[in-house]
């Protein structure tokens, strides 16, 4: 069996450079090799046969599919076994009384949610549990207490591993993972742009765990950012990235573009709508994961609610509202990582900074909302990929 090299602008050095510094075979890797290879054989040739028997023929599952189909069958019995529980939780709508004078559909709000109950945690389980502090609440006096403002940084994301761009392939893009390895390799290979070199690869070697960068791209990048954003958007010194697994072998860069002077929209025309879509993706990724981070001002208020008889921190309800604004976008100029499923999006909370502590605000409404506990959801193809890693 004969396995086609693929040369392109960035394995050929590394290639020749191999030819010219042959060294002795290291047998720690070939037995390696070879434990991988028994490992497919002892659970594959035992389980094949089941999924042949009972989903379809040719179907194949070795050490890592077994692992996927055990992880998938251990999900479905969890959902199987899952009794949903009701329970509530309770928000505001408040505004400052400095506000009164603005149109009712035009006055600013701002949103809290109860954080504490007679200095517990809430535990509201119906709506018969929920009402009598609706009343309460209408009733009483809202007061604000401690404020918190602070500053946030947000790094970008690193480059694209394997698993990492299947991951953001099929949230972003809606690619199964057959379909961005397929794309990915046609990229890599190399594409025509119509000039004299011929095919060009476009991305690095698409099958690697490393995070790691060249020099070289790391320079082209900074290069390339300082000329299109400005020189606040490039990091004083480059970003490092760590791979997270202990497992990787890191044997390739990370997944990136062969140059970032190949822009996404210069070369669209000589590209097939998918690939374009996946080469701006990785192209994307690489170019932010280079770019210095966002800035943010954070406020986080607490807001006591109860009889204006009692003082303040003796107040059964406590509230808290956080919020924050972006100073400076950084790498979110270019690229924003998409969020996993069971990643809520931040709170775009318009929280006002100057507040006072002992400032007293107007109940807008009360946001009662009555949830049920949800079983684990069944996996899509980015989170079974992220299991898996």
């Amino acid at each position: 069996i004969t396995k086609r090299v693929v040369f392109n602008e960035m394995t050929k050095p590394a290639i020749e450079k191999a030819f010219l510094e042959p060294r002795g075979i290291d047998m720690d890797r070939v037995n390696a090799q070879q434990a991988r290879r028994i490992l497919d054989r002892l659970v594959g040739y035992k389980l094949s046969p089941l999924l042949w028997r009972k989903v379809r023929g040719r179907l194949s599952a070795g050490r890592v599919q077994s692992v996927a189909v055990r992880l998938v069958v251990e999900r479905e019995r969890e959902i199987k076994e899952f009794v949903s529980e009701e329970y509530w939780t309770l928000g505001a709508e408040l505004s400052r009384e400095q506000d009164r004078d603005e149109a009712e559909k035009e006055r600013p709000f701002f949103q809290a949610r109860l954080h504490k109950l007679n200095g517990e945690d809430p535990v509201l389980q119906s709506e018969e549990e929920v009402q009598p502090h609706l009343v309460a609440l209408e009733k009483g006096v809202w007061e604000v207490g401690e404020v918190r403002i602070g500053k946030r940084t947000r790094r970008p994301a690193a480059p694209f591993t394997t698993s990492t761009m299947q991951q953001e392939a099929s949230r972003r893009l809606g690619f199964n993972t057959s379909k961005t390895m397929r794309i990915a390799q046609q990229l890599y290979e190399g594409i025509d742009l119509g000039g004299e070199e011929g095919a060009i690869g476009l991305i690095t070697y698409m099958r690697t765990d490393s995070v790691s960068v060249s020099k070289e791209a790391e320079t082209e990048a900074r290069s390339y950012v300082g000329k299109r954003f400005g020189a606040n958007y490039v990091p004083v010194k480059p970003p490092e990235y760590k791979t997270k697994s202990k497992t990787a072998q890191e044997a390739h860069e990370a997944v990136r573009p062969t140059s970032v002077l190949r822009v996404p929209k210069q070369i669209k025309e000589h590209l097939s709508r998918d690939q374009y879509r996946l080469y701006k993706l990785i192209w994307d990724r690489f170019v932010a994961s280079q770019m210095a981070p966002a800035r943010y001002d954070t406020v986080s208020v607490d807001i006591y609610a109860g009889d204006e008889k009692v003082a303040v921190e003796k107040r059964p309800y406590l509230f808290r509202a956080t919020g924050s604004v972006m100073t400076f976008a950084g790498f979110l100029a270019l690229y924003e990582e998409s969020r996993p499923e069971d990643r809520p999006d931040d709170d775009q909370n318009q929280v006002p900074t100057d507040l006072q502590e002992g400032e007293l605000l107007d109940l807008l409404r009360l946001l009662p909302e009555q949830h049920f506990t949800q079983p684990p959801p069944r996996y899509s193809e980015a989170s079974l990929v992220k299991s898996l890693e």
